[in-house]
């Protein structure tokens, strides 16, 4: 054998220590990829990792090909973060139901018991106040009614008393006051046509009492003293009556002997 031969078969300490390099990386990938795949961190940042460069020394020796470059580096699948499963909500306690029905029933009850003692109050406000203004009306109709029958009352007495004083007039005036000569006016003269022959040629005077209303109307002549001619008296009451006199101031009827002188004539 070839002193060659020898020389490839026996390895070479410098290729020794690249084929140690090469093994000590593949371990070292190995050995990170099985603490990655059993690391259980949630949510980890992604780190790039850069791959490791190997630097080949050429030999100048005749060498043989170097072996293939080591496959690219998987990166470790990164397991995506659980989602935090959320508990099924419990069922309720049947009896917690209960308890908020019977709850919300006493307080649907204590809301209806409101609401009827609210309106009974309402209702009862509505008729004290029917109350009170039936009792100010009834009060001002009787007030009224005071008031009318105090107005009628009092028109009464009014007419009683415009009534009393009419009559007492009419009693004064049918009392007739004694009057004067000077008391006399006369509205209308006594017209009484004669000749000194019916005179008997000389002055007559008759003296009559008469009696005559307010107004001056003479109701009644009578002779008290005579002319001494019965004929001439009787012409003289005639003409005297259809005479007339002014109402009197007083409004009294008034009555008095009146003398009439008759003349003789020039």
């Amino acid at each position: 054998m070839s002193q060659s031969s020898i020389t490839m078969q026996t390895p070479n300490p410098m290729k020794k220590k690249v084929i140690a390099a090469l093994v000590a990386v593949v371990i070292g990938h190995g050995a990170v990829l099985w603490a990655v795949s059993h690391m259980r961190v949630p949510e980890l940042q992604k780190i790039e990792k850069k791959p490791v460069q190997v630097k080949f020394l050429k030999i100048k020796e005749d060498v043989p090909p170097p072996p293939p470059p080591p496959a690219a580096p998987v990166k470790p699948k990164v397991k995506p973060a659980e989602k935090p499963v959320k508990p099924k909500p419990l069922p309720k306690p049947v009896e917690k139901k209960i308890v908020a029905t019977k709850t919300q029933k006493v307080e649907q009850k204590q809301v209806q018991q409101d609401d009827t003692l609210l309106k009974q109050k309402l209702e009862q406000q509505r008729l004290d106040q029917l109350k009170r203004d039936q009792d100010a009306r009834d009060k001002a109709a009787r007030e009224q009614a005071a008031k009318d029958q105090a107005a009628r009352e009092q028109a009464a007495k009014d007419q009683a008393k415009r009534e009393q004083d009419e009559r007492d007039r009419q009693a004064k005036l049918n009392q007739p006051r004694k009057a004067t000569p000077g008391d006399i006016e006369w509205a209308k003269r006594p017209f009484l046509r004669f000749t000194n022959t019916d005179l008997g040629n000389q002055a007559r005077v008759v003296v009559v009492r008469i009696n005559a209303t307010a107004d001056g109307r003479i109701t009644d002549v009578k002779v008290v003293q005579s002319s001494g001619i019965p004929s001439l008296d009787e012409r003289a009451v005639k003409a005297i009556r259809g005479a007339k006199f002014r109402p009197t101031k007083d409004g009294r009827a008034i009555y008095g002997e009146l003398p009439y002188e008759m003349n003789l004539k020039k």
